[in-house]
């Protein structure tokens, strides 16, 4: 399984933590085989969690441009309907994806389109389970406009994820394919799918677990 490269100052630091542990232990007059125990025992499961959150499986879209699929791998927290005035400029339907630390946190498009980085967003980091979280928290927002339908993407932080990213230019607008790889949220997060309202039939249900660019979370309406 391909494992991402942003891995590897957190492995570095996992081994920093061991040697850490070592050197405390050491110092406490602990012989040094015995104290190398500990900490390499801690290094290495710090690193295999590490390698393990940070894979990225390869996903096979279902390649229907009448469908939308998850831009996250998780558990659908909500679906709400509200009003987008800033970007979509209209009633929209929001999917809400709660990521666990054990999910897979790379996001992907959830339709074919062109997508436009609206910007990173300074805010709180409330618990992502909570609803308010969507409005006050620290996120990113990206806008992908299709063919048939637009989709609004918020990243959003929670109190232990402190950095989403966003992978295609940031500063013009990209052309991506349903379920192409668009950035990540480093440990445990929520991502946002608004949607027009009036243009798309949901396909999921509260407590749903979805997989990112593979499950279906909305209809296009007026398609088979």
């Amino acid at each position: 399984m391909h494992v991402r490269h942003e891995v590897i100052p957190f492995l570095m630091a996992s081994w920093c933590v061991a040697l850490v542990i070592i050197i405390a232990c050491f110092a406490m007059g602990v012989r040094p085989l015995r104290a190398a125990v500990p900490g390499v025992a801690v290094g290495l499961v710090l690193s295999l969690y590490m390698l393990y959150f940070f894979r990225d499986p390869e996903r096979i879209p279902p390649g229907d441009e009448s469908l939308v699929v998850a831009g996250a791998d998780g558990v659908v927290a909500g679906i709400v309907d509200v009003k987008e005035d800033k970007y979509l400029k209209t009633d929209a339907v929001r999917i809400s994806i709660f990521l666990s630390l054990f999910d897979v946190h790379v996001n992907r498009s959830p339709i074919s389109g062109t997508s436009r980085f609206l910007g990173y967003f300074p805010g709180k980091h409330v618990f992502t389970f909570k609803e308010k979280s969507s409005e006050v928290n620290q996120h990113n927002k990206i806008l992908i406009e299709g063919k048939r339908t637009r989709c609004l993407v918020t990243q959003i932080v929670g109190p232990v994820c402190r950095r989403v990213v966003y992978w295609p230019d940031p500063m013009n607008p990209v052309v991506l394919k349903q379920g192409d790889r668009i950035g990540m949220m480093k440990f445990g997060s929520r991502l946002d799918m608004y949607l027009p309202k009036d243009g798309v039939e949901v396909q999921v249900s509260v407590g749903d677990r979805v997989r990112a660019g593979e499950s279906v979370v909305a209809r296009v309406k007026g398609t088979p």
